[in-house]
């Protein structure tokens, strides 16, 4: 069952970047898709949880899920749905790969955290391919809102180093709370500050809903991208360790940028690939020693 859960993750996360794209060039607003996404999404799980009794109301009154909504869905999703106006889907997918690496870097320079060699080297490899990725090549229609794009969504990753760190101290300190119904809370908050951008910012007309391709990606991202994958993302923590169900981040760039070329006739080319496999190659290298210990405890089990 763990392995089929951490399939279906794989395949959604690697998915849900197009589904976005597809929403965004249909004509669906980014911040009020984005907010209605997340907002509807974590009042649904939420109510779900307090109707099991694993949660409760008060919960979100603590500043904590605040904070956490604030970094991780409305720093992450605001730039991502953003770009995903002027960039592709795969590359959207690679470019939110390096999360890892903004992790260590955080915790390198403010919790004075030693990294391993290989994660130093990790760090520096993962920022080549981000480089590689920038450079203006003939399959990019190079201009300054595609740099500013691929700029905004690492200024994302960003904030979900910030908030993952943080929501880890949460969670322990907060462990007789259900992981679901606080992920639950936090995508309500930040859907929520979502949608209130999204007042002030854009001419939201509802009638984007009446495409087939704006409601579907809507529907698909509410129901199968948040609400399926993310529950089966803490299920996988709670059943495993942190460390494995992240893994995700390596597989979804191949799944984004192939489905992404074969369903939305998004170019590719060498540079592009390279990149790609360098900043893969880069974030393995960063997560290899947190990779070898949980391989170990593994093995140790099996014994």
């Amino acid at each position: 069952m763990i392995l089929v859960a951490y399939v279906c993750i794989c395949l959604i996360f690697g998915t849900t970047f197009l589904a976005i794209k597809i929403g965004v060039d249909a004509g669906a607003p980014p911040f009020f898709s984005a907010g209605l996404r997340f907002f509807v999404a974590g009042v649904i799980l939420f109510l779900w949880m307090v109707w099991r009794r694993k949660a409760s109301f008060s919960l979100l009154l603590r500043k904590e899920m605040l904070f956490i909504g604030v970094a991780m869905t409305f720093g992450t999703f605001s730039t991502l749905y953003w770009a995903e106006q002027y960039i592709s889907s795969g590359l959207a997918a690679v470019l939110s790969a390096t999360g890892p690496i903004m992790i260590l870097l955080l915790q390198m320079i403010f919790l004075r955290q030693k990294a391993h060699a290989y994660s130093l080297y990790g760090v520096f490899i993962g920022f080549s391919g981000v480089l590689l990725l920038l450079l203006p090549n003939q399959s990019v229609n190079f201009s300054k809102l595609w740099i500013i794009g691929c700029i905004a969504i690492l200024f994302g990753k960003f904030c979900y180093a910030i908030g993952a760190l943080y929501s880890k101290k949460v969670m322990n300190n907060m462990s007789e709370m259900s992981p679901i119904a606080m992920n639950a809370a936090q995508m309500m908050y930040g859907g929520a500050i979502l949608l209130i951008l999204s007042l002030f910012t854009e001419d939201v007309r509802l009638n984007f809903l009446f495409s087939f391709e704006a409601a579907g990606s809507m529907l698909y991202l509410i129901v199968i991208g948040s609400m399926i994958g993310h529950t089966l993302f803490y299920w996988l923590v709670a059943k495993t360790n942190p460390v494995f169900p992240t893994t995700w981040l390596y597989v979804s760039p191949p799944i984004a940028v192939g489905i992404g070329v074969l369903f939305y006739r998004e170019s590719v080319s060498w540079i592009t690939l390279i990149g790609i496999m360098t900043i893969i190659a880069g974030t393995l290298l960063v997560n290899a020693h947190a990779l070898k210990q949980m391989v170990m405890k593994k093995r140790v089990r099996a014994v």
